[in-house]
């Protein structure tokens, strides 16, 4: 047996994720008390639960560091295989996910990024580029700030959702 082959063998059966997003305007709203949707959660949720894995949507954030880190190490501190955060992975002041999830990684995954941003070339053209999409590992948890464009997740989810047991196994190896 191959090594991809025997890793995925070997991999978790079930996985344990939380998903949050990092929003400014989803959260004032929050705040305010208003209605409001996140379409990137709800499309990310669907997703992984549709792959069998249990998911765990814990709401919206600013797009702030010191939120975005506090909500992050949240969620290491839990029972959490996998952490995904939608949103502030582009080029805007406000977008800070990719700072604030930086530093906790101990090893990245840089063909993540890579990946999603040629598959979103496919579809949407050099506008793709501008995502920091980023994945890694920290403490045998694997860690993903995807774009916070419903369809953006889903392309990264799409492709890597398949992988998570592979990914978690590995990074737990």
């Amino acid at each position: 047996m191959k090594a991809p082959e025997e890793h995925r063998h070997k991999a978790p059966k079930e996985l344990k994720i939380a998903i949050f997003t990092a929003s400014t305007s989803r959260y004032e709203k929050k705040k305010r008390g208003e209605a409001f949707r996140d379409e990137t959660g709800e499309k990310s949720q669907e997703i992984l639960r549709k792959l069998g894995y249990t998911v765990d949507y814990l709401g919206v954030v600013n797009d702030d560091i010191v939120m975005i880190r506090h909500m992050l190490l949240e969620t290491l501190n839990r029972d959490y295989d996998v952490i995904i955060i939608n949103g502030g992975t582009g080029l805007a002041k406000r977008d800070v996910t990719i700072e604030a999830v930086e530093p906790f990684l101990e090893k990245r995954m840089d063909g993540f990024g890579e990946i999603v941003r040629l598959e979103s070339y496919k579809r949407i053209g050099a506008a793709a580029a501008m995502t920091r999409a980023i994945a890694g590992v920290f403490r045998g948890k694997v860690i993903m700030a995807l774009p916070g464009s419903p369809d953006a997740a889903e392309t990264a989810l799409t492709i890597f959702g398949k992988e998570l047991p592979h990914m978690v196994f590995i990074a737990r190896s």
